[in-house]
């Protein structure tokens, strides 16, 4: 039989082929993820979380506190604040990136101009060679390309794009804390004014119970333990006034630094006029819609997106890579033979590359991708689960303080009646003004308690907005993408 003949065709096919047979020698045999991302709708709360119908979070939730300054307050934090520039820079920088690994992907031309010479001594090569200088001006373009046969390209420009759509959702992060963070320095701003009040009060009364134990003792009517304990609560309430004004320095100095201003800006800030907070509610939704609007929820999840496509960028590695490259231009001798058609000047073609020992380079750089996507799922596993409690603690906080608040409400309204019957009984003769100051004193004492209750009430709702996302209108991952996910990783 006559032996088949090779044709030029099959010749230059076979490389390939070659390359193709010993794709195996590299193998992403045993290396895979271990997490997997959490169902929302596993986590179970509709017991904790009731079905309380509330409208959806506003924007500017805030504005539901009815104080002006605390607008203006947020709206000039959101000009120039070092931590939100901070977030804006980090975005950039993961566009940067990605418009890196999107230039990976093109093909790049580039001009080169050179001239080269030498000499070739005569005792090396004789004459016409040797002894004689020879110079070469070059002229041309360089064109290279690298076609994306496996998708790996592709998938690390995902990738990329996954942490700038993170990045992103983190700089809406951030700004959604520093309005919170306002929030809550400014409603303990109107605590410490609200201590101040009655601090005062309670200095004043103590004042005219001092006075009057002074006087019934000059008049031999008592002895000197009232005017004592008269004068220990006056000191008492001194401190109290002392401590609240501390605490409104402190607080204004907070929401300045919070600015991103000096300490002068503080003196500006007047007293806050919060109104009564409205009772907040949860959505009657599942888990997953629940926490759809939560920021650190769907940017864990763009970073368990961008790796998956990183894992699936690291098994293209595996497979044979193909890399094109030209270079079309003229050469001479001379400046008057470079632009003649003898000078014409093209070299170029194809290159495949295949990965057979390496030193498990890539197994290595494969099994780190998988632990990055491990690492990613576990974070976004974990924002869950903490989303969940702190929606439910908010909720709870905000319960418990209502119930508070009404039994608080209730004392103070017979602490009223009392202070009313004493005055009455005081003006008809009945009892002394010391029954009087001292029906006061249950009044001031519950009013201090009410203002801190209702204190802590708006610091709840500040809780439960910024838990529910603080009306962010945020994009996840599509479900397609989701699909394309779990078959990467796999």
């Amino acid at each position: 039989m006559r032996p088949r003949t090779v044709t030029p065709s099959a010749r230059r096919l076979a490389p390939l082929v070659l390359a193709l047979a010993v794709a195996g020698c590299a193998s992403t045999r045993g290396i895979e993820p271990q997490e997997r991302p959490i169902d929302a709708d596993t986590l179970a709360a509709s017991r904790t979380l009731g079905a309380v119908a509330q409208q959806p979070v506003s924007r500017d939730w805030w504005r539901a506190f009815g104080d002006p300054q605390l607008d203006a307050l947020i709206e000039e934090a959101a000009q120039g604040q070092p931590t939100l520039a901070a977030a804006d820079a980090r975005v950039r920088q993961a566009v940067a990136q990605a418009g890196l690994a999107d230039a990976a992907r093109q093909p790049s031309v580039g001009a080169t101009a050179q001239y080269s010479g030498i000499r070739i001594p005569e005792s090396v090569a004789p004459a016409p060679l040797g002894g004689e200088y020879k110079g070469v001006i070059l002229l041309g373009l360089n064109i290279k390309y690298s076609p994306d046969v496996w998708g790996g390209q592709r998938a690390r420009y995902e990738a990329a794009l996954g942490q700038v759509r993170a990045s992103e959702i983190d700089a809406q992060a951030a700004r959604l804390t520093l309005a919170s963070n306002i929030a809550r320095a400014y409603v303990g701003l109107a605590q410490a004014y609200d201590a101040l009040d009655v601090a005062n009060g309670e200095k004043s009364r103590s004042q005219k119970l001092l006075g009057l134990g002074r006087q019934r003792f000059k008049a031999g009517v008592d002895n000197e333990l009232p005017v004592r304990n008269a004068q220990v609560l006056v000191d008492s309430a001194t401190q109290q006034a002392q401590a609240a004004q501390q605490q409104i320095d402190a607080a204004k100095n907070a929401i300045a630094a919070l600015l991103g201003k000096g300490p002068d800006r503080a003196d500006s800030i007047a007293r806050p006029t919060l109104l009564k907070a409205p009772a907040p509610g949860v959505p009657s939704v599942i888990p997953s819609q629940l926490l759809g609007g939560r920021p650190d929820v769907v940017a864990a999840r763009w970073r368990a997106e961008a790796a998956s496509r990183a894992i699936h960028a690291a098994k293209a590695e595996f497979y044979p890579s193909v890399n094109l490259s030209a270079l079309v231009g003229v050469a001479a001798g001379g400046l008057a033979d470079l632009f003649s058609t003898k000078a014409l000047l093209a070299q170029g073609g194809p290159a495949i590359s295949l990965p057979i020992f390496d030193g498990g380079r890539l197994r290595n750089n494969l099994a780190k991708g998988d632990a990055d996507y491990d690492l990613a799922v576990a974070a976004y596993n974990g924002s869950l689960v903490t989303g969940l409690r702190e929606v439910a603690d908010a909720l709870d906080d905000a319960r418990a303080l209502d119930a508070q608040i009404a039994a608080v409400r209730q004392a103070r309204g017979a602490a009223q009646s009392a202070l009313t019957l004493a005055n009455t009984r005081y003006k008809a003769g009945l009892a002394t003004q010391m029954d009087v100051l001292a029906a006061q004193r249950p009044l001031l004492q519950l009013d201090q308690q009410l203002a801190a209750l209702r204190a802590q009430r708006l610091i709840a709702t500040v809780d439960l907005d910024q838990a529910l996302g603080g009306g962010l209108e945020l994009t996840a991952p599509s479900s397609d993408s989701d699909s394309d996910s779990a078959t990467a990783s796999r």
